[in-house]
């Protein structure tokens, strides 16, 4: 069950539109390794998990993932409110309003929608684990080159709060994938391996 809090976990005053800046940043909504892909990824994960501590991360950090989505999201909508029309055309961000006007859609940098394809679940602790690990340091690497592109501010204060999670969620991550390394030793490596399930 899930508890709905209605305040940012860190907030977001953003002055000025940006539209142009909106695009890339949008990665980190719908994109190939932003919020919405990690936040399904851990929830879907944590079902086939059999150690109840990792399903207890996968859970926290899933449910924390779809904060940083409503954070996202909010930059997105804060620095395409109030756009004027010569902004739109300015930014190249006119393809995007013709289908969406200033709506937050869950897409990559490059326009292509978010799709399920871009998330990992095995059911192996160790490949899901190690897939999670993988997982925050590509979305700290995206957050750094959102950081590299923006001279704003009051996005670039949220941005680096939302890498710093990155670089916490990836330290819990491989917390846990040596707890599970360690229990799967004294049996095998091959949790669910037919050969060794006799």
């Amino acid at each position: 069950m899930f508890v709905y809090e209605k305040k940012l976990q860190y907030p977001i005053r953003i002055k000025n539109p940006n539209p142009a800046l909106a695009k890339v940043i949008i990665s980190q909504f719908g994109g190939p390794d932003g919020e919405l892909a990690a936040s399904m990824r851990y929830l879907s994960q944590r079902f086939a998990m059999p150690y109840a501590d990792v399903r207890g991360l996968l859970t926290d950090i899933g449910t924390e993932e779809l904060s940083h989505l409503e954070m996202v999201g909010t930059i997105i909508y804060q620095l395409t409110r109030n756009m004027k029309t010569d902004q739109i055309k300015k930014a190249g961000f006119d393809t995007y309003f013709v289908d969406h006007t200033a709506g937050v859609y869950p897409q990559f940098a490059s326009g292509t929608p978010w799709t399920a394809a871009t998330i990992a679940v095995k059911g192996d602790p160790i490949t899901d684990l190690t897939e999670d690990m993988g997982a925050e340091q590509k979305a700290r690497t995206t957050y750094d080159n959102i950081l590299r592109l923006s001279d704003d501010p009051d996005v670039n204060d949220v941005i680096r709060f939302l890498r710093e999670r990155e670089i916490v969620h990836y330290q819990r991550f491989g917390e846990a994938l040596g707890n599970v390394t360690d229990q799967l030793n004294r049996k095998n490596f091959y949790v669910t391996n037919p050969a060794f399930d006799r």
